[in-house]
């Protein structure tokens, strides 16, 4: 699909909240720092009426941490890390948070809750929180790509899976691999012209961030979707597209990360589709011709 001439950046980046920013810096905290974060995560606002001193003590380190961990975040030092807990304690939030992890003594009405305010959340952050201009960049990139490679493993792959299904849709040429030594492979075929999609929640699965990697080194444009903007996938990309989900302790469900790279897979799908709208509704609606015998009529 041949791309408009890329035009300026798309806005300016939604700054993201601090506390969605924290999130996604755990990984690469060093022990000390992160007991920090823990800290501010657990009780913002509480955290906010704190004096260097005794936020140190509550973490269990030093004065001198606390102000590294202020400037890992972007901030200059304490005072505006606790203007900015006091503004994050204040945003409204469209429903109340559940205060604990999925329980045994859960009733399903509770479950029901949980589940949907973290999917409601995962969304919302992600739609605040994600990079307007690496999203404008990957669109032009997919449109103009003579082929576009996307990798990922387990839950990973059924993301993948449903990107490629609507990409392909409206006419670009992508595969989605999650077979390791396919990926590799595929990715060595790739070039300067063609787009590498790796997808990974925590940025570190290990199969992903080779063939990305691979695809990196043989010219593609690059573009990672993680949670972790600072993960070891994300450093062999051109573009980063961040989600903003908070798993449960039942991780291996994938069930917010999910949601949030899906949202992520829809923008970049619909920023594609209106960089040629009209072929991209005619390839649409001529698919839907040629599936049609296949419903049932009521």
């Amino acid at each position: 699909m041949p791309p408009r001439s890329e035009p300026a950046p798309a806005g300016t980046p939604a700054a993201p909240s601090l506390l969605v920013q924290l999130r996604g810096l755990r990984p690469s905290l060093s022990p000390a720092e992160d007991r920090v974060a823990e800290r501010v995560l657990r009780d913002p606002r509480g955290t906010a009426s704190l004096t260097i001193s005794e936020l140190a003590v509550d973490a269990q380190t030093s004065e001198t941490t606390v102000l590294r961990f202020c400037k890992r975040l972007g901030l200059p030092g304490y005072p505006q890390l606790r203007l900015a807990l006091a503004e994050a304690g204040m945003q409204p939030r469209t429903q109340a948070a559940p205060t604990t992890d999925i329980s045994a003594d859960d009733t399903i009405d509770d479950i029901i809750a949980k589940v949907a305010y973290a999917d409601a959340s995962a969304v919302e952050d992600t739609a605040d929180t994600i990079d307007r201009t690496a999203l404008s960049k990957a669109a032009h990139a997919i449109a103009g790509a003579g082929r576009v490679d996307v990798y990922g493993i387990g839950a990973s792959a059924l993301v993948g899976k449903d990107l490629q299904q609507k990409l392909h849709r409206i006419g670009s040429m992508v595969f989605c691999w999650n077979d390791p030594h396919v990926a590799l492979t595929s990715a060595t075929l790739l070039g300067p012209g063609d787009v590498a999609i790796g997808i990974s929640h925590s940025g570190t699965t290990t199969e992903t961030v080779e063939a990305l990697a691979l695809a990196h080194s043989r010219g593609a444009t690059t573009v990672a979707l993680t949670n972790f903007p600072r993960s070891r996938l994300a450093t062999d990309a051109d573009l980063v597209l961040a989600t903003a989900a908070r798993e449960s302790s039942l991780r291996s469900g994938a069930t917010a990360s999910r949601i949030a790279a899906l949202t992520v897979v829809d923008c970049l799908y619909i920023a594609v589709a209106q960089l040629d709208l009209e072929r991209a509704r005619t390839a649409v609606e001529d698919t839907a011709k040629a599936v049609a015998g296949h419903h049932l009529r009521y």
